[in-house]
């Protein structure tokens, strides 16, 4: 029977095309509401204002800020448990398998992964997927005015875009992957030409080679759920991810030894498409290939997202390029003693934990900004991007206060037991304290970055100061790594990223968003004063309490005091203006329950 119920649109969405709803939280809007708006429509009442495009006597749609707000709480309150998981599963590594030739195999083959995790689902996959989403949930309340029920999901720009994209992906991914498996020899050899045996590397890179088409449609199905404000599964692919590479090592490190531990990695990968899948079919849905009754020009314009060079390579290349400092530290760091790789890869990845926090809020608002430049809505953007800037530069520089200052207890008490030594513990702790030098500019990087890739045309010039800062690294590292070691390639890491950031940061008022840069510097500069006190701080106190656990808990307590202290002796405004906003935001909770 043909449906012929004319399409309302203050009647929401169709099933399996509207946003899911964060637990506890006002759902977003719907495709079909105003732009900007992200609450739900309360059932009509008497004496309610009618509002534009809301039928009379329904009220005004939740405040968006109170949407971000609990967003950005429910985000970071996963991301935090990620971050643990992914701390838990570094603490069985190190206890499994120590810091020797076994975990420099697999910190090898996990090179293949964390290239994926950039390119598919953090930057890449993320930079592109998201405005393309958000633009065509903008067409889709704009076309469906007067449509059928049947004609609005047959043209629904949002099913149009995920039925030519999607399949070309999968299929795109899954060649890459298997061409992976079969040239994982080469794959090390290039990594890390320096390997005494590179046997057990290459079987843990066919292994973790599988994760490029996991990772892929995990990434892509983020994407589409945050375009539609839902939040809760993109952010919990981490824990899912880390879930099963720990559950893995611990089932089989006993017969497949380090094995066990790439094995893990793929099984990872899998959960992280299934904790999203359901979120993604009911929200987004699987479309036809192409509109079979649109124009040509519709059907050119909602497909070629993933497909035309020309929006997909700025993209790829700073994505490249970022994640190429990884490859630049292992290709170095290969032919120093056995244990470097392993080094390095455990103060790297404690020392990010503070900028992977500090970056949440960005995630959360980049579909808002993306939005906002669509709608030709500057102002609004400007402001979103400055905020976002302040807030993401404050938390980092507190991490990075105390990371530095707490390096020695915070290793030892999550890494010294079972084949991690003490002498593995000081060596991490000082490449730590040298990688920590540089979080700044690697927050400062993934904030920046989001709004130059947020129009609908990437710009090439994040690519590029991207590539100026890899240069950086590669000429700095391999000059430093002949003197210093494994504490050259972290500081030449730090110079490179930090030259990247004062690129991005200067070229972002002039070409995309006329943000500030002179306030914003002078913000962060301050910031960093009030930091670099909280870390003298936790420098010379660190040592005078014996116990490292009792140490670093104190730490926490003691190092954002002084950083509070230090902003508000220099009255640093993000500081001295928190407790208005921190009193503001716990209002904002109240009001919604």
């Amino acid at each position: 029977m043909t449906d012929t119920t004319p399409w309302r649109p203050a009647s929401g969405p169709p099933a399996g095309a509207g946003p899911a709803r964060v637990p506890g939280t006002p759902a977003p809007a719907s495709p079909a509401a105003p732009h900007g708006s992200a609450g739900p429509r309360p059932p009509a009442g008497p004496g309610a204002p009618a509002l534009p495009g809301y039928p009379a006597g329904s009220a005004a749609p939740a405040p968006l800020g109170r949407f971000l707000a609990k967003a950005a709480a429910v985000t970071a309150g996963l991301t935090a448990a990620g971050a643990v998981f992914g701390l838990f599963r570094d603490q069985t590594i190190a206890h499994l398998f120590g810091a020797g030739h076994d975990s420099d195999a697999f910190l090898i083959a996990w090179t293949v992964p964390e290239m994926a995790s950039t390119l598919l689902i953090e930057d890449a996959m993320a930079l592109l997927m998201v405005p393309a989403f958000s633009q065509a949930l903008a067409r889709r309340a704009a076309a469906r005015a007067g449509l059928t029920r049947k004609e609005a999901r047959a043209q629904d720009p949002v099913r149009l875009l995920v039925g030519a994209t999607l399949p070309r992906l999968t299929v795109l991914l899954a060649a890459v992957a298997s061409l992976l498996v079969v040239a994982a020899p080469l794959v090390v050899a290039v990594l890390a030409p320096g390997l005494p045996d590179p046997a057990l590397a290459v079987e843990c890179t066919r292994m973790t080679a599988l994760t490029v088409l996991s990772f892929g449609v995990a990434g892509y199905f983020s994407a589409a759920l945050r375009a539609h404000r839902s939040f809760v599964p993109p952010a919990a692919i981490y824990v899912s991810y880390n879930v099963g590479i720990i559950g893995t090592m611990i089932a089989l490190h006993a017969v497949w030894g380090v094995r066990a531990a790439a094995a893990g990695v793929a099984a990872g990968g899998l959960l992280m498409v299934l904790v999203q899948l359901p979120a993604f079919i009911r929200n987004v849905g699987f479309g036809p290939p192409r509109a079979k009754d649109a124009p040509r020009s519709q059907r050119d314009r909602d497909r070629p997202t993933l497909i035309a060079f020309g929006l997909i390579a700025p993209v790829v290349f700073f994505a490249v390029f970022r994640q190429s400092q990884v490859l630049v530290e292992r290709f170095l760091a290969a032919s120093l003693p056995p244990g470097a790789i392993s080094h390095l890869n455990y103060a790297q990845k404690v020392a990010q934990m503070p900028m992977v926090l500090s970056l949440m809020i960005c995630t959360v608002t980049f579909p808002v900004v993306a939005q906002a430049m669509a709608g030709g809505e500057r102002e609004k953007a400007r402001r979103r991007v400055e905020q976002d800037l302040a807030l993401a530069s404050l938390a980092v520089l507190v991490g990075s206060a105390l990371v530095i200052g707490y390096a020695p207890q915070i290793i030892q008490v999550l890494f010294e037991r079972g084949a991690f030594t003490h002498r593995d513990t000081l060596a991490t702790a000082s490449v730590m304290r040298v990688y920590a030098l540089g979080l700044l500019g690697h927050c400062l990087v993934g904030a920046l970055s989001r709004p130059f890739f947020s129009t609908a045309r990437p710009t090439w010039f994040p690519a590029l100061a991207m590539g100026a800062g890899l240069l950086v690294n590669i000429v700095a590292g391999a000059f430093a790594v002949r003197w210093w070691g494994t504490y050259g390639i972290a500081a030449a890491n730090a110079a490179g990223i930090s030259t990247t950031a004062a690129l991005l940061l200067t070229g972002l008022g002039s070409r995309i968003v006329a943000i500030q840069v002179r306030r914003v510097a002078l913000s962060i500069g301050r910031l960093s004063v009030a930091a670099v006190g909280a870390c003298g701080t936790g420098w010379i106190a660190g040592p005078m309490i014996p116990d490292p656990l009792l140490s670093a808990a104190l730490g926490c307590l003691l190092v954002p005091a002084m950083f509070g202290a230090c902003g508000m002796a220099i009255r640093v405004l993000e500081i001295t203006a928190l407790p208005a906003q921190i009193t503001q935001m716990t209002q904002r909770f109240r009001n919604a329950r």
